[in-house]
C-alpha cells in the first residue's frame, strides 16, 4: 500500500527542504505542488493574462497542461504544455501570479486532480498549502512547518542573491507577510493546519 506525507506550511518555511530530504531517506517520490500553481503563474504572465480576472484565468485553465517528471538524479521537473519550466518559474514575480491564481476554483481543482493522482499508486512526500486539509486528507503522516516571518523572509532573500536577483530584506518581508493573508484568508481551500497534524517551528532549524 502506498504511503503518503502531507507536508503543508507558508512560504519560506522551508517545506520543500525537509520534503525532499524525507523523500530521499524513505525512497519516496517528493511532489513540490507549490510548483504547479507557479507554472499557471508563469502561463498568465507570459500570456498578459490579468492575474486579478478570475473568470480569465479560469478560462485559460483549458489551454494549460501540466505534468510532472523526474531526472536522473529524482529531482521533480514541471513540465508546462511539454516544455520544462522548473528554473522560470522561481522568480519572486512568478511566486506572487502563483499567490494569486490559486485563489481561483477553476485553478484549484485542475490542480488537485493531478496531485492526487500522482499519489494514488506510489509512496509520496508531497508539500504546500493544503495537502493534509485537501489534497491528501487521508494522509498517513501530516505536518504543519512554520517559521516567524523574519527568518522566512531572511531564507527567501538569500535565496534571491544566490540567484542573482537583487531584493530589499524589508520588502521581502512585507511581500511575504501580504501572501501570508492571501494564503490563509482565501475562500478556497485557504491554509490551515489540521487538528492531528505536528507542529514543526523550523526558525531555529538548519
Amino acid at each position: 500500500m502506498p504511503y503518503s506525507i502531507a507536508i503543508d506550511g507558508p512560504a519560506g518555511a522551508g517545506k520543500s527542504t525537509i520534503a525532499k530530504a524525507v523523500a530521499r531517506e524513505l525512497g519516496y517520490i517528493y511532489i513540490d505542488t507549490g510548483a504547479m500553481y507557479r507554472a499557471v503563474g508563469l502561463f498568465c504572465l507570459e500570456n498578459a493574462i490579468p492575474l486579478e480576472d478570475a473568470e480569465a484565468v479560469s478560462k485559460i485553465m483549458h489551454d494549460i497542461d501540466i505534468a510532472i517528471s523526474y531526472n536522473e538524479d529524482g529531482a521533480q521537473q514541471v513540465l508546462l504544455n511539454g516544455s520544462n519550466v522548473s528554473s522560470q518559474i522561481r522568480t519572486q514575480a512568478v511566486g506572487d501570479a502563483a499567490s494569486t491564481v490559486s485563489q481561483y476554483p477553476a485553478v484549484r481543482e485542475k490542480m488537485v486532480l493531478l496531485q492526487q493522482n500522482l499519489a494514488k499508486h506510489t509512496s509520496v512526500v508531497m508539500d504546500g498549502r493544503d495537502i493534509a486539509s485537501k489534497v491528501l486528507p487521508d494522509a498517513d503522516t501530516k505536518i504543519y512547518l512554520t517559521a516567524s516571518v523574519e527568518e522566512r523572509a531572511r531564507r527567501r532573500a538569500l535565496e534571491l542573491r544566490e540567484k542573482g536577483e537583487a531584493c530589499d530584506l524589508r520588502e521581502v518581508e512585507e511581500e511575504i507577510r501580504a501572501r501570508d493573508d492571501r494564503d490563509m484568508h482565501r475562500q478556497h481551500s485557504p491554509l490551515v493546519r489540521v487538528p492531528e497534524a505536528v507542529l514543526v517551528d523550523s526558525s531555529t532549524l538548519t
